[in-house]
């Protein structure tokens, strides 16, 4: 099965969507790689929904992408003696580690870390900003704030620190032990949670030994002034929406949506924008008009991959919802601005091998009308580096290494196929010209250009171009 469409969709598996007959059909609907929440999944459910998904890979002969999203530290306060309390704004109120139930006046913060980090005219938003805290003074277990907006807060809510750099990593004892879990099933993709700073990455890069892709999840401003070191350190990046509109003005967010996706294709890091795309399709067989824009400007912008959370975990029409994204996406890719918005973000290629041959190989295939860019990768180096030039033809990317077929499955414009690895370069052309036709992207007469590396199965070592004709029995011609 072949897409018409370039961009990739991520859905999120849920309540609505964790059996094999439904992961199936999202699969069939556009579903390209699937995301396991651990902030949801115990790790039972989470082995069960591998399990189903790879069923699902084997019967439909397609590879498809794992994401496990770790939690990440939640920051919540105590409990109210009543359960919630009303607020003025104006009023003093505290945050401090007395762990006696809270009333009108203050409740408990469990979070030492909090309190000795916050200082005086920090924010403290609670419950996704629907109460917004000014600290006004701190001593390291207390924290005077004012109430600047809002009017009520109830038991365990969520705190956000936008103004705050907070001396904690990314990872919590419960993301340790789904860290280890998950890697155990085989999975893709592990996407860490509210990464302030590059050094958060290094844990799980010591964990992960390779095992597993990591993806930044942007969400702190912390992170976003630090992005060019992040996505160093990163294999892709997400532009999770939800808590950067928390802790950042709402206002600000598409522009730093444009910055991050834009900065990731320089560096052919693959990148991912999610939240509320298609959110009124949780309860809704048809999304809003915002939302089918809103999902339109990430594919202009040339994001790898656009992500459905609550509409395909747990709303009513999580089929629709992804066949929703499908179709809107791939009206996107036919517009016929689109090239020409997607060309002028383009980014000059870097001074190695793999990025001339794989600008060289854009160029060839454009100006001369292929009908494929055919791509040998074991490492998925050559494949991401095809992809950053973001070329107008089809990308199929051949590898021998299933693991890494499944990770190209978020990238943007790869048609993966888990291949041997070819015997010499006549093998080489023909598996490409074969796979070429097999997969429905050229026909008999048509021409493909083939990058790879010489000698052949050596990873990274891309530096051969080869253009050649699909012959009448699909192997290849002149």
């Amino acid at each position: 099965m072949r897409r018409s469409r370039k961009v990739k969709i991520l859905a999120t598996l849920g309540p609505a969507s964790s059996e094999e007959v439904m992961i199936r059909r999202l699969f069939e609907a556009g579903a390209d790689v699937f995301r396991i929440n651990m902030s949801h999944a115990d790790h039972p459910l989470m082995r069960t929904l591998v399990e189903r998904i790879r069923k699902v890979e084997k019967d439909v002969g397609r590879p498809i992408g794992i994401l496990a999203d770790l939690q990440g530290p939640k920051l919540r306060v105590g409990k109210f003696a009543s359960d919630s309390v009303e607020l003025t704004p104006g009023q003093t109120f505290v945050l401090d580690d007395d762990p006696a139930p809270g009333d009108e006046t203050r409740v408990q913060l469990p979070h030492p870390e909090i309190l000795q980090s916050v200082e005086p005219g920090h924010r403290l938003l609670i419950d996704d900003g629907k109460l917004q805290l000014k600290a006004v003074e701190t001593d390291g277990h207390k924290i005077v704030c004012t109430v600047v907006a809002g009017t009520k807060i109830s038991n365990r809510k969520g705190v956000s620190l936008p103004d705050t750099d907070l001396p904690i990593g990314a990872l919590t004892d419960k993301d340790r032990k789904d860290l280890e879990a998950v890697l155990a099933t085989g999975v893709d993709w592990i996407a860490l949670s509210f990464v302030q700073r590059p050094e958060d990455l290094a844990e799980v890069r010591k964990v992960a030994r390779g095992r597993a892709a990591l993806m930044s999840k942007i969400e702190k401003p912390q992170a976003v002034t630090r992005l060019a070191e992040i996505i160093e350190l990163s294999d892709a990046l997400m532009v999770a929406r939800g808590d950067l509109g928390v802790e950042m003005p709402l206002e600000a967010v598409p522009g730093i949506q444009k910055q991050i996706t834009r900065a990731a294709r320089r560096a052919g890091k693959p990148v991912v924008v999610a939240t509320q795309m298609l959110e009124s399709m949780i309860t809704a067989p048809v999304p809003t008009r915002a939302e089918v824009s809103d999902v339109s400007i990430a594919v202009f912008e040339g994001a790898d991959a656009i992500m459905l959370s609550a509409e395909s975990a747990a709303g009513d029409y999580p089929v629709e919802a992804v066949a929703t994204m499908d179709a809107i996406a791939t009206r996107v890719e036919k517009d016929p601005l689109y090239p020409g918005i997607i060309n002028a973000q383009r980014s000059e290629p870097e001074a190695t091998g793999a990025d001339a041959i794989s600008l060289a190989a854009r160029q060839i295939g454009e100006t001369l009308k292929l009908s494929a860019i055919v791509t040998y990768t074991s490492s998925g180096t050559t494949g991401l580096r095809a992809a950053r030039e973001r070329p107008q033809l089809p990308i199929i990317a051949l590898s021998p290494v299933v693991e890494t077929a499944r990770r190209l499955s978020l990238v943007w414009g790869t048609h993966c196929v888990v291949t041997q690895d070819a015997s010499n370069l006549d093998d080489m052309v023909d598996r490409a010209c074969r796979i070429t036709f097999q997969e429905d992207f050229g026909h008999a007469g048509d021409r493909i250009i083939i990058t790879a590396g010489v000698p052949l199965g050596t990873p990274g070592a891309t530096n051969m171009l080869r253009i050649a004709y699909i012959g009448s029995d699909g192997m290849s011609g002149l």
